[in-house]
């Protein structure tokens, strides 16, 4: 790697405490069943890319390729972040000195997961996510000074107009690529000119094509659910002039495209049992942001990432590991446990 410094994530995103209840499955409206268990741990899509970011950067036990700091909010008086949420992110690699000690209550999520299939429902309370700093964008660009980071992460789970207002500045001003991975996508979408220029956009099925209408602006209907990754991959290099769309298709793998023209499927790694899949599309979010570190760290452009698809088979690889394991942060490998 060219250089003496590692290369720079920030992530700006979500931090949460997950509740997760395991049930055999989800009680119907009105009716009580016993579950089979409760577990208290940490989460958040922001927490647990970076988390991702971290854990993929180390190439052993005690060397790691990719600094990563995590730029979010907690409530201050929140005992579960000095307990669960501090020591996840430390000990994954994660720099949390930029992190926020809010006056509300740190964001929360309760997972239902069935022992079925793996399947989780959840419900998220914002908290400190949508306040203090996650809520100004002078006050985030401020805790980014002394970083300098050479790739951001963002996602859904902040304020809308924090993260539009985010992606607009990190787009023009080119001082950072930025991963983005709009989930949940904003039920008012995201404009054409915040995702305009945006080096990597990574979305499931369903986001893809709620975020192909978004920048379009087409009405309902124009999409008839028949995602076909190929055209609308086109629809934001064309229109956005997204380098790098990565579309996750669950158990079938991940398309991926580039705007100089690469693109292909990535089959789907199985596995012997899912057990949870709460956090594999973080992970993939993660393992992905750690490679593009270490490309633009050789002096390389996107365009000129030759080994996008190792890149993005090492991503599920990692993800496909994470569905096997219960729970959100604890459950995204290290990448020397590939």
């Amino acid at each position: 790697m060219a250089g003496t410094k590692n290369p720079q994530i920030s992530i700006i995103g979500s931090l949460n405490i997950d509740f997760v209840t395991t049930t055999p499955r989800c009680p119907t409206a009105g009716e009580t069943l016993t579950a089979t268990s409760l577990t208290v741990s940490a989460g958040g899509k922001g927490g647990n890319q970076a988390v991702a970011c971290g854990r993929s950067s180390f190439t052993s036990e005690s060397t790691q390729d990719v600094s990563v700091s995590m730029i979010g909010a907690v409530g201050a008086e929140d005992p579960y972040y000095t307990s669960l949420l501090k020591p996840a992110l430390e000990n994954s690699g994660v720099n949390t000195a930029a992190i926020e000690k809010s006056k509300t209550q740190t964001g929360s999520a309760s997972i239902i997961v069935e022992e079925i299939n793996g399947e989780n429902r959840i419900l998220v309370v914002p908290g400190a996510n949508h306040a203090g700093m996650m809520s100004n964008v002078s006050s985030i660009l401020a805790a980014l000074e002394s970083e300098k980071p050479d790739v951001v992460v963002l996602q859904g789970e902040i304020p809308r107009s924090t993260t539009i207002e985010l992606l607009e500045h990190f787009n023009r001003e080119k001082q950072a690529k930025v991963v983005f991975n709009p989930a949940p996508v904003f039920p008012e979408g995201v404009p054409l000119s915040a995702v305009q220029g945006t080096s990597v956009l990574i979305m499931n099925e369903t986001e893809a094509v709620q975020m192909a209408r978004s920048i379009q602006n087409l009405p309902i209907g124009t999409f008839d659910g028949n995602l076909v990754p190929e055209e609308t991959a086109r629809v934001f290099h064309e229109h956005a002039g997204v380098e790098i769309v990565l579309i996750t298709l669950g158990a079938e793998g991940v398309f991926y495209s580039t705007r100089s023209g690469k693109c292909g499927p990535v089959p789907g790694v199985k596995v012997a049992k899912v057990v949870d899949t709460t956090a594999a599309g973080d992970t993939f979010v993660g393992y992905f942001a750690s490679s593009v570190a270490r490309l633009l760290a050789t002096g390389k452009s996107l365009e000129e990432f030759d080994d996008i698809r190792s890149a993005v088979e090492k991503a599920n690889t990692a993800a496909a590991m994470c569905v096997q394991r219960q729970g959100a942060m604890q459950s995204i490998p290290f990448a020397y446990d590939l």
